[in-house]
């Protein structure tokens, strides 16, 4: 009774304060009161908890409130500044609201009616420069996807230090990116008929593209020929593919990054087309705490021996951090969003492959194999690096990753051998590791007692040798066919389908008389195979692709593996140079990873 006594007159006070409010207020605007709220807040000292429920409640206020006019809309953009850790505040002649930080800040011009003029972004050292994705959206008042862009800009800036410190890495950023840019524009051959497609695949890094509205410069590294086919939009332009972020992130040891650029202007190139870049010396770098990174978007699964790779070409900046190690197949089926997370990987993992004409393939992965030290990789999210010289050889290693994950990812799909027992599969196969680049398939074909090998060794993201292995079979222009096959799909059951159908044809055929002058012993080979005999892509292997994109699929298959016919109507690729024939391999010539040339990487990626 004391506890209900002491509360009643505290409760009578309540009321009394809240109801002198509600008149004293009730002839005010949602407006005027929202200001009064906001000024209260600022003026709050001591614990900063306590003004959370206010907060919250301007927040729905505001969110629930219809801009109209001036104030509203400068009340809107300060709560989201004030949301995002942003400071805010209005020009003398309260027409222009700023959203500062330490290293770049957003000028909203204002109209009357809540309406906005321009939107202009300016970052450090640089001049104010016109958003119009940002422009849009406060146009269109879509608060909350606004918000979102400005998190994504105070992430791109996320730096430790003070605002010199921050400065200085940002700067030497934008002249990394110079760099890139001029090496992107460097005179190179073309290996692709789709010129798009070429620049991400054999471009010295990629598809490169701008940072725009705060976002960071992006690199496009690799594309599957199967995300080729999905990825089309209705102007043919492809729009899928492995992308990486150049940005910096801070580090508790200190790296020498550029201040200046560090290649001439025009670019001085070496033997194998590259540029000749100037030393790092104090006069054009700095310690900082520091470095560039490549933000990796999808995060890459990659085996150990191709982590130590890059390693190696950065200085051994990549063996700062702690990796969870796991064998690689188990790594791509946890990024797959398609598998069950349940899967055990300890027993072996076994997948029903559907392909055209109700065709099914068994893949059996055996866990113990798979688990050998050789194939056991990290989950890559981003790759540290200090010398834009490094990108060329790290983007190489990245596509050659890339290659093997997607030959190995070509092998899942979401059928499992629990919810599939009783398919009747035209081949079973089980999929061994050998080498760190090298796996082979184990199967047997139809009417044989005997089992066959088909060898996978990746080169690199460009180059696949296959061999097939038979008791009584033998014909290396088979192999070369099959390699071929291979290249063009990406894909293990297209071509386990080619090499059964291939097989039953040739054996099919009858056997030429022996000539009596040769040896009747000697091995009979199969004749040669025409490239018009190249099966067709056909991306319903993976169960989602349409009939057209194999039809379309079969005519480029048809064509020579060792060039391409360019079509004159063919899009024009950005920031493509043909105007010279340049080596499109990394080179060894750069100065600035010579631990890497000289630390036993194979001859292939020199």
């Amino acid at each position: 009774m004391a506890s209900k006594s002491e509360r009643g007159p505290e409760s009578m006070r309540t009321r009394t304060l809240m109801s002198g409010l509600k008149s004293k207020y009730a002839d005010k605007s949602w407006n005027e009161t929202i200001q009064l709220v906001r000024r209260c807040m600022e003026k709050t000292k001591g614990d900063g908890r306590v003004c959370e429920p206010i907060t919250r409640c301007l927040e729905k206020i505001n969110e629930a409130l219809n801009v109209s006019s001036m104030t509203a809309m400068v009340s809107r953009l300060e709560m989201i500044a004030k949301q995002r850790g942003l400071g805010s505040h209005l020009s003398p002649t309260e027409t222009v609201c700023y959203l500062t930080a330490d290293l770049f800040y957003i000028e909203v011009m204002l109209l009357p009616g809540g309406r906005v003029e321009d939107v202009r972004v300016a970052h450090h050292g640089e001049p104010p420069v016109s958003s119009p994705s940002l422009l849009q959206l406060l146009r269109m008042k879509k608060f909350h996807e606004f918000s979102l862009k400005l998190d994504d800009l105070v992430s791109f800036y996320n730096i430790q230090g003070d605002s010199d410190v921050k400065g200085k890495i940002y700067s030497a950023l934008r002249h990394l990116e110079t760099d890139l840019f001029k090496i992107s524009h460097l005179p190179r051959s073309l290996r692709e008929s789709d010129l798009h497609v070429d620049l991400i695949m054999n471009g010295r890094i990629g598809n490169v593209q701008p940072g725009r509205d705060g976002a960071p410069m992006t690199i496009e590294y690799y594309i599957s020929p199967l995300d080729v086919l999905m990825g089309l939009s209705d102007t043919g332009v492809v729009n899928v593919g492995r992308v990486a972020l150049v940005m910096v992130e801070s580090r508790d040891t200190s790296h020498r990054l550029q201040m200046e650029s560090l290649i001439s202007s025009p670019p001085q190139v070496d033997s194998f087309g590259f540029p000749v870049f100037q030393p790092l010396t104090d006069s054009c770098s700095e310690l900082l705490p520091a470095t560039f990174i490549l933000k990796l978007q999808p995060a890459l699964p990659m085996l150990m021996s191709f982590i130590e790779k890059m390693g190696k070409i950065t200085d051994g900046v990549m063996a700062e951090k702690h990796l969870q190690v796991a064998p690689l197949p188990q790594l791509l089926m946890q990024t797959n969003t398609k598998q069950d997370s349940k899967i055990s990987w300890t027993d072996g993992v076994q997948f029903a492959v559907p392909l055209p004409d109700s065709e099914y393939h068994s893949y059996v992965f055996p866990g113990a194999e798979w688990g050998r030290e050789s194939w056991k990789g990290a989950l890559i999210h981003t790759v540290p690096f200090s010398h834009p010289g490094h990108v060329p050889a790290l983007l190489e290693v990245l596509r050659h990753q890339s290659a093997i994950n997607v030959l190995l990812a070509s092998c899942f799909s979401d059928h499992n051998h629990h919810l599939d027992a009783g398919l009747q599969y035209n081949l079973r196969c089980e999929v061994l590791p050998e080498s760190d680049h090298c796996l082979s398939v184990t199967f047997s074909l139809e009417d044989s007692n005997y089992l066959a090998v088909f060898q996978v060794t990746v080169v690199d993201s460009h180059q696949m040798s296959c061999r097939l292995l038979m008791p009584d079979f033998m014909d290396h222009e088979l192999d070369d066919y099959v390699s071929r096959v291979l290249v063009r799909c990406m894909s293990i059951p297209i071509t386990m389908r080619a090499v059964r159908r291939k097989v039953s044809s040739l054996r099919a055929r009858p056997v030429p008389a022996a000539d009596p002058e040769i040896n009747t012993d000697m091995e009979i080979t199969s004749a040669p195979l025409s490239d018009e005999s190249v099966p067709e892509i056909d991306p319903s292997a993976s169960a989602s692709a349409s009939a057209s994109h194999e039809a379309a699929e079969e005519e480029t298959m048809a064509s020579s593996p060792g060039y391409y016919v360019m079509s004159v109507a063919s899009p024009v690729a950005d920031n493509t140079n043909t105007d010279a024939v340049a080596n499109p391999s990394p080179c060894a010539s750069l100065g600035v990873y010579s631990n890497w040339v000289t630390g036993g990487l194979p001859a292939e990626l020199l």
